[in-house]
């Protein structure tokens, strides 16, 4: 079998810049209706080559920023879409991290989500395909494998897409530790389904979609996870605007359109925030 090139795709954060939890389902998900784009920053990247011997291997860059065994999301979606592709052989994956783990920037869903692309591009696989076994792998891999601003409703699946938004410049800070994803929805429903009052103004040509952006999930995070409120407060005060939860955090984003105004956003929150990881980058 001739070994092909190693196909490289990128994994670009989720910014979830509204959400709303609009109710329970008997599967134990929520249902949601979040306003969601892509960031050209942090961005992962996911590279695939075949391999004579069958399965997947799998290695993570650093090693430990992500599970480099079966319960990579990136190797399930490879195992998911391998049957479709009529190929002989196995995978061998390596990802190269910056997006961190546990910070709502969904850079394990756009990992899978790469992968589907990738391999889906070699086997000729249609979208509607890629995008059931997308649902299938999580939530958030059906919005990360099309990456274009669009409504997630359902429990994140059903995808409405938007057309004609402006890019956001984004400065994006994630803290020294992350939030887990079904503990802040228990904490949601421990807390009687709260709906956040903190709005952040949105940006006029956003004003046809949501007059503010808001997140229900912060009262959560911020019960989960105690530190999160402090740290939104250092890094308002060091960006000079109130900034965004990422899905369920523990990231925060702030949006631009200044360039100037994103510049000195960007340094002064790295300046600020030494412990934290701070992006400056752009929605797509």
């Amino acid at each position: 079998m001739r070994r092909i090139a190693w196909l490289r795709g990128a994994g670009l954060a989720k910014i979830t810049l509204s959400l709303r939890v609009v109710g329970t389902r008997p599967d134990g998900y929520h249902d949601i209706e979040a306003l969601t784009v892509s960031s050209n920053a942090p961005a992962d990247f996911v590279y695939l080559n075949r391999r004579r011997r069958s399965g997947i291997s799998i290695a993570v860059v650093p090693p430990g920023a992500a599970p480099s065994g079966p319960d990579n999301l990136v190797a399930r979606a490879v195992e998911s879409l391998w049957p479709d592709l009529s190929l002989r052989g196995g995978v061998r994956v390596r990802v190269h991290k910056e997006i961190p783990v546990g910070a709502g920037l969904g850079g394990g869903s756009s990992n899978a989500a790469a992968a589907l692309r990738l391999l889906g591009h070699v086997g000729h696989v249609p979208e509607p395909r890629l995008l059931e076994l997308a649902a299938q792998l999580g939530s958030d891999v059906p919005f990360c494998l099309r990456g274009s601003p669009a409504w997630m409703r359902g429990r994140g699946e059903l995808l409405e897409p938007i057309s004609s938004l402006p890019p956001l410049m984004l400065v994006i800070a994630v803290p020294p530790f992350a939030c887990s994803t079904p503990a802040v929805y228990r904490a949601w429903d421990e807390l009687g389904g709260p709906r956040s009052a903190r709005e952040v103004p949105a940006p006029e040509s956003f004003a046809h979609l949501v007059p503010a952006f808001v997140n229900d999930l912060e009262p959560a995070a911020e019960q989960v996870e105690p530190q999160l409120q402090a740290f939104r407060e250092r890094f308002e005060a060091a960006v000079e605007c109130p900034p965004l939860l990422c899905g369920s955090g523990s990231a925060y984003a702030a949006w631009f359109d200044d360039p100037e105004a994103w510049r000195a956003g960007l340094d002064a929150a790295r300046r600020t925030l030494p412990s934290a990881s701070v992006f400056g980058g752009s929605t797509i």
